[in-house]
């Protein structure tokens, strides 16, 4: 079942003298459940298509829809709060505030929108993500790979219909890399979570059920999860 579309994504930065075409007419169609990574050079549009996907900008033309809801028909303040309650976001910064515990961070979009903390869940994820001991620790007690556990958790505990990752392993060496995101799968397999993952790490992306890469504000082609390669083609920037 379709959950994310994005249909003929545009963006672009208009200044004085030039114009940047930070997207220039991306189609994308995410299946619940899916793993999905998106790869591409520094500039190839890969985290702007993140942030649009996620509600964070608005496209120039084109438009996102996730569970059918489309974005760019909601007022700011309605989007604001889908965005709360239906995507999750894992940053490359770990986004933790310093002076509240590890379960103070954990909990606080639920506790920031009034809603219930499911306590099972709470246990499970960070049971799965070798946190669960660590709750009463402040953040900078923590190691960078904790950390990002941390973050990885709250995002998960708001039972999001997906769950945004840009570049969630920068700051991490490269073992340590690998052992977040296979926590970050392992976690969207159990808790039946939709996953896309922006990263520049090829041993990340290929722990995907598909790859779709980027360039020059296009997507040039995906790779299924048996590794067979499918070229854009004359429908350049376009896949389904």
């Amino acid at each position: 079942m379709e959950i994310v579309k994005a249909a003929g994504l545009k963006k672009y930065y208009i200044t004085d003298t030039y114009e940047v075409h930070a997207l220039d007419g991306v189609t994308l169609s995410v299946e619940d459940g899916e793993f999905l990574a998106i790869v591409g050079t520094s500039g190839s549009g890969k985290t702007t298509l993140l942030n649009l996907l996620g509600g964070l900008d608005m496209p120039t033309e084109g438009g996102v829809w996730i569970r059918g809801n489309s974005l760019k028909d909601m007022e700011d303040e309605e989007r604001t709060v889908f965005r709360r309650r239906n995507i999750g976001f894992v940053f490359q910064q770990y986004n933790l505030v310093p002076v509240l515990s590890v379960y103070e961070n954990i909990v606080l979009p639920l506790r920031l929108d009034g809603a219930e903390i499911d306590l099972e869940l709470l246990e499970g994820v960070t049971l799965l993500l070798g946190i669960w001991e660590k709750l009463e620790r402040l953040p900078q007690t923590l190691s960078g790979g904790q950390q990002q556990r941390v973050a990885i958790a709250r995002a998960l505990l708001t039972k999001p219909a997906i769950l945004l990752a840009d570049e969630p392993t920068g700051n991490l060496d490269s073992a340590t890399s690998l052992e977040v995101v296979g926590l970050l799968k392992s976690c969207a397999e159990k808790f039946h979570q939709t996953v896309i993952v922006v990263t520049h790490q090829e041993e990340v992306a290929q722990m995907a059920d598909r790859i779709i890469r980027m360039e020059d504000g296009r997507i040039c082609s995906r790779t299924d999860g048996g590794g067979d390669v499918k070229k854009s083609g004359t429908t350049f920037g376009q896949e389904g």
